[in-house]
């Protein structure tokens, strides 16, 4: 098995970081390796937040919980609950992805995804941890919306497509079983 198909199959969703944050040569390369993701018509339409900011990170979280807290549908915030109640799993940084929006529209979500996902396998050959995190959004969902792409420094007209929380595994995970059904060969 070569290396790139290896980090693949040794990537797992880390849902406890020890808060220790990696090297900053190491977050650049991370960085580095997601704007080389491809796009459609090569627009590259989304923009790498490296957020290293922990206080401005625990604000986010707090602010997704809150906003979690009060749908009406409980489910998602009981499922953080269980899993000890930490939205972003005190990951010391994350990388926030800013999407603009494409023609034909939802192009951009396609493109983010390419983004998220070099910068989990580069963080996976690095031994950083990492976790694809939706989650990051809700934090931009509520009244602290315009501020928090003020702070993160969002380039006009971009939105939050979501995060990558980076770090170190407190407790080491098995990636998911394959379910060799989901493959067909015609």
């Amino acid at each position: 098995m070569n290396s790139t198909l290896k980090t693949i199959a040794e990537r797992f969703s880390c849902r406890s970081f020890t808060g220790r944050l990696p090297e900053q040569e190491d977050l650049m390369a991370i960085a580095q390796a997601a704007i080389q993701a491809p796009s459609g018509m090569n627009r590259q339409g989304w923009h790498v937040i490296l957020v290293k900011d922990k206080a401005l990170i625990e604000e986010m979280e707090t602010e997704g919980m809150s906003i979690l807290s009060a749908l009406e549908d409980k489910s998602m915030y009981e499922r953080i609950m269980s899993r000890g109640g930490r939205l972003f799993y005190n990951a010391p940084c994350m990388i926030v992805i800013a999407v603009k929006e494409a023609f034909p529209k939802g192009a951009e979500w396609i493109d983010c995804g390419i983004l998220a996902q070099n910068i989990a396998l580069a963080a996976t050959s690095l031994g950083i941890a990492n976790l694809h995190c939706g989650f990051v959004g809700v934090a931009f969902a509520g009244n602290k919306a315009a501020d928090f792409k003020r702070r993160l420094k969002f380039p006009e007209g971009y939105e939050c497509g979501m995060g990558v929380l980076l770090g170190y595994a407190e407790h080491m995970a098995s990636p998911h079983i394959p379910n060799q059904e989901k493959i067909t060969v015609i």
